[in-house]
């Protein structure tokens, strides 16, 4: 037998704030701290939820508490329906930046943290002084849910995922150079491809395994290189490059945010690599939203596309090809 339809008209809407916080935080603690009441009110919620669910939701694992299976299933419709609920009935028809109490969510990499953030947290003291930003790591797999309730606003990334209901905007284009230290014996004449490939390279590699695009290039022609350095974290690639003879293929941008404060020498690459483009994505429920059509301005203004030319249209999300 199915179970029976849960009655709504029994429940506190309190009660589903409360399993929102608790199935987010899994720590009846912390969700108190987000709901703003005590710790012992929490443990009564919890008890009463468990009682109207038939279920345990929160249980005792090795390295804390854990979401049952049921509490699995609940956790992104809870939240979903919530942020919903919210949006109807704030009634807000239009955003103002100056006055504005909002927190807003970017999912992104160090390198698009790195290039990004300075202009775009000057902005935000500018013209918004009282909107609070979030940066949270990039988690691809979990992204499309992230958007599409709305716990992440937006993500900034070179090749986004392919998922119903996401739209994109181009930022900017990013072309690749290449990095050595100041004064490197092997380069005062420049950097031709068989020096190139007798030095030991510096690979920027976030999931820690794979070739990269250097290589893809590199293949097409029967060629090959040695990795003297895997690295997940894009911003360290280049610090590595002030005391050792390592060459670095990387992004312009993060490069550029590098070469003012470190004794490095930026080169052409001697092979042949395509450029990309770094878009800014957000599920097409929030295409409207004032508030949220406002952020993407401000991010796209931030990146330079604003003063260069006009903000782009949005589209559906494609399959990015790699470089």
């Amino acid at each position: 037998m199915p179970p029976a339809p849960v009655d709504l008209s029994g429940i506190n809407l309190n009660l589903v704030v409360a399993l929102d916080a608790l199935l987010t935080e899994v720590n009846v603690t912390r969700a108190a701290e987000r709901v703003g009441v005590t710790q012992s009110a929490m443990s009564h919620s919890l008890r009463q939820l468990r009682e109207l669910l038939g279920d345990a939701l929160l249980i005792r694992g090795r390295g804390g508490m854990m979401r049952t299976p049921r509490a699995e299933q609940l956790a992104a419709p809870v939240h979903r329906g919530l942020i919903e609920l919210r949006r109807a009935l704030s009634n807000e028809p239009v955003f103002e930046p100056r006055t504005a109490t909002r927190r807003f969510t970017l999912a992104t990499g160090d390198y698009f943290a790195a290039t990004l953030l300075p202009e775009l947290l000057a902005l935000l003291g500018q013209e918004a002084p009282h909107v609070d930003l979030v940066v949270r790591h990039l988690l691809p797999d979990q992204l499309p849910s992230l958007l599409e309730s709305g716990e992440v606003d937006l993500c900034v990334a070179a090749f986004p995922p392919l998922a119903p209901g996401l739209r994109q905007q181009k930022l900017f284009t990013e072309d690749f150079v290449c990095v050595v230290r100041e004064g490197h014996p092997a380069t005062r004449k420049g950097l031709d491809l068989e020096t190139y490939l007798r030095l030991p390279h510096v690979l920027i590699s976030p999931r820690g395994e794979g070739a990269g695009i250097v290589d893809t290039a590199l293949a097409l022609q029967g060629r090959s290189r040695r990795i003297g350095l895997r690295l997940p974290y894009f911003l360290t690639a280049p610090l590595a490059m002030v005391r050792s003879d390592h060459v670095l293929t990387a992004p312009r941008r993060l490069v550029e945010t590098f070469t003012g404060a470190w004794p490095l020498q930026v080169l052409p690459p001697p092979v042949a690599l395509r450029s990309f483009d770094v878009p800014q994505i957000w599920h097409e429920r929030f295409d409207d939203d004032p508030a949220h059509r406002w952020l993407r301005g401000l991010v796209l203004r931030a990146a330079g596309g604003a003063a260069s030319r006009p903000a782009g249209s949005s589209r559906r999300v494609r399959r990015a090809q790699p470089s």
